[in-house]
């Protein structure tokens, strides 16, 4: 039976979507509705409207197409190999172009062709007259690939090109059918890999897309600079910012589905030589419960955070620098501190998610509803628990003080290194010291570490290393022997040995001898060894204890801790 004629009885995309689990019928239904209205394949109308990553499409078409995918069951060819043959080629490179349409030569003396649209009935029949008595094979390809290619045959005919800076070409080319699906698609791999950010990175001659998972940037594609412009237009325009200014930093956001998930997308854009770095912060509407045991306190560090947001007022205070879980702590703890008989109310910029019965402002700081101005309006609120996005200045840090002082319990975030330096660090906004140490309850560290994943194997820890947490292993778990292990990698964690993080904390009670150094100014040295005296570890000793029980490894660790 010829390809085409399989083609006829193949069995409908969408039925075996749903059949696999990949959409749901209302995505099916909605597809079709407006498939009707704009014409093109299923496929691409599923990925524009955010149900189907283009992996996952690619996976279902090789299976109901039975055709191989470029760069998959098919080698991909370099460019020099693709702009050859597209030179030689019987139609002309201009048809190619038009066409969107690759063509390589391949191992056995066969024709293979790839193509936006590899089932067009026209197109086949083209290459047929154009190739006669040649095999041709047809393959699936990925949409960031063909486009990599066809540029390459662009500048082979027209050299280095350059987009116009007319706004309406620059919405023109945001509304195109494939900067869409890049777009599209991009978002739809960083949401199927965990990534919780996409940077789109402009340099001289191309343009890379990285990727940050559990915390570590992976480099996933480049493609030439002629195409950045309507790619950031593209995300420029549905994330509302405007896309004729290039020279100011500019802050967007989007509610989007991706992948099959509802997801809020921050989009930050800030001018560079090269053009506009883009970095979108990814954050699923839907995230599983929250609890503070599923976050990695070891039992000790567990017992304090439940003593803490049961206390009846004081200041609470998380620290660690941009991306180390800070807002998930305090989400936490709110849950933990929720008991049904508590009026709570956070101010936040921005509400990363919502969490039920409980009140959460977002902060707008151009309309002057910032922090400062917020708290003021919330102690009017008869609040019992207040969160606090960060405390960023003086105005705020005092009202929060003042809230502490007068019955409240605060929550809140701090940029510091370390417990100990959110004491002086608020003394050097210029609150005063006895403002600081009276009603402080206490103050928590972290960082995240990558956990590993299941294809660990066995490993060994230096011997300072062993020795150094031994006797933090022996206190938690007496005799429980240790249980090093390695990182290996495998295609479940992208060949990385590690998926999903988890914190490792530094948990320092604010006792009265703590309180008298912050008062009498002592230095950040004087405060560590006093905390240690008291029985806490720190950062690097709670991540060896987690490294000792084979969660995550010592290299991770140190790595981590910059130790």
């Amino acid at each position: 039976m010829s390809s085409d004629a399989a083609l006829h009885e193949m069995q409908p995309l969408g039925a075996m979507l749903v059949a696999a689990g990949l959409i749901g019928d209302a995505d099916l239904e909605r597809a079709l509705k407006l498939r009707e209205r704009i014409g093109g394949r299923l496929g691409s109308v599923l990925m524009r409207i955010g149900a189907l990553s283009e992996d996952n499409l690619l996976i279902m078409l090789k299976q109901q197409l039975a055709l191989p995918v470029m760069g998959d069951s098919v080698p991909a060819p370099d460019e020099d190999a693709v702009r050859l043959a597209a030179l030689a080629s019987p139609v002309g490179l201009d048809w190619l172009l038009d066409q969107q349409v690759l063509v390589w030569a391949g191992d056995d003396d066969s024709l293979i062709c790839a193509a936006r649209d590899p089932l067009l009935p026209s197109l086949r029949e083209a290459m047929r007259h154009a190739y006669p008595g040649k095999r041709i094979r047809w393959c699936l390809c990925r949409a960031q690939d063909i486009e990599r290619m066809l540029d390459a045959l662009n500048q082979a005919r027209a050299g280095d090109g350059h987009e116009s800076g007319d706004v309406a070409h620059l919405r023109e080319m945001a509304e195109e059918a494939p900067v869409v699906e890049l777009v599209n698609n991009l978002m739809a791999q960083a949401v199927e890999q965990r990534a919780s950010d996409i940077h789109i990175e402009p340099e001289q001659r191309q343009f890379a897309v990285r990727f940050r998972i559990d915390g570590v940037l992976h480099a996933r594609l480049r493609l030439p600079r002629d195409r950045y412009d309507a790619v950031a237009s593209r995300l420029k325009l549905i994330s509302g910012m405007d896309i004729a200014e290039r020279r100011l930093p500019q802050d967007g956001r989007m509610s989007t589905r991706v992948g099959g998930q509802e997801m809020d997308i921050r989009v930050s854009a800030l001018p560079g030589v090269h053009g506009e770095s883009i970095v979108m912060r990814l954050l699923p509407k839907e995230r599983k419960e929250l609890g503070l045991e599923t976050l990695g306190f070891e039992s000790d560090h567990l017992a304090l955070m439940r003593a803490w947001t049961a206390e009846a007022n004081g200041i609470v205070l998380v620290t660690g620098p941009t991306g180390s879980g800070k807002s998930t702590t305090l989400y936490a703890a709110l849950a933990a501190a929720n008991d049904g008989m508590k009026k709570i109310i956070t101010v936040e910029d921005p509400v990363e998610f919502q969490l039920p019965a409980i009140t959460q402002i977002q902060a707008h700081s151009e309309i002057g509803l910032t922090f400062a101005s917020a708290l003021r309006s919330i102690l009017r609120q008869d609040p019992d628990v207040i969160m606090i996005g960060e405390i960023r200045d003086l105005e705020t840090a005092e009202i929060a003080v003042q809230a502490a002082l007068t019955g409240h319990l605060v929550l809140s975030t701090l940029h510091t290194n370390d417990a100990v330096s959110a004491f002086t660090r608020l003394i050097d906004m210029g609150v005063e010291p006895f403002l600081v140490a009276t009603p402080i309850r206490a103050v928590q560290a972290q960082r995240l570490v990558r956990r590993l994943c299941e294809c660990a194997r066995p490993g060994k820890a230096p011997a300072v290393i062993a020795a150094e947490v031994a006797p933090f292993a022996q206190q938690l778990f007496g005799d429980q022997p240790a249980q090093w292990m390695e990182a290996v990698g495998c295609s479940k964690c992208l060949n990385t040995g590690y998926r999903g993080r988890l914190g490792i904390y530094e948990m320092i009670p604010v006792s009265e001898p703590m309180q008298q150094l912050i008062v009498s100014g002592a230095n950040v040295n004087e405060m560590r060894t006093l905390a240690r005296s008291e029985g806490c570890r720190f950062l690097r000793e709670d991540g060896l204890l987690k490294a000792w029980q084979g969660k995550t490894t010592v290299e991770e660790v140190l790595r981590v801790t910059g130790s």
